[in-house]
């Protein structure tokens, strides 16, 4: 079964998890913000992201403006941005998706069909 990490007043996220139900993809929806992903998820999400730190969070976020990361986030370490994200997952750009093959944050319909 899939976990599918995300937000229920996101578009986006309501986006994704209808293309997983007219697809049949069998998911588990988790609040994102109530039990963010955990620090060895966000780390495998990130090898899947070309340890691309600024593609994990969510750049358009209040919390993300609110912190003022835009000038902090090139100058954090891996750990640090993993550990930070594990805490709030209001930072972590959704949905967010990862298996053992793939790991997907935001929603692309052309990406997410390797899931159907």
């Amino acid at each position: 079964m899939i976990k599918v990490y995300q937000y229920s007043k996101c578009s986006t996220c309501r986006k994704a998890l209808k293309f997983l139900d007219e697809h049949a993809v069998e998911y588990t929806p988790v609040d994102i913000v109530e039990k963010p992903p955990t620090q060895k998820e966000l780390a495998s999400m990130l090898k899947f992201q070309g340890d691309s730190i600024r593609s994990m969070f969510n750049t358009s976020g209040q919390v993300y403006r609110e912190m003022n990361l835009k000038n902090k986030i090139g100058n954090m370490k891996k750990t640090e941005a993993i550990r930070l994200l594990s805490k709030n997952g209001k930072l972590i750009k959704r949905p967010f998706l990862l298996t053992e093959k793939n790991g997907f944050i935001g929603f692309n319909k052309d990406e997410w069909k390797l899931l159907t």
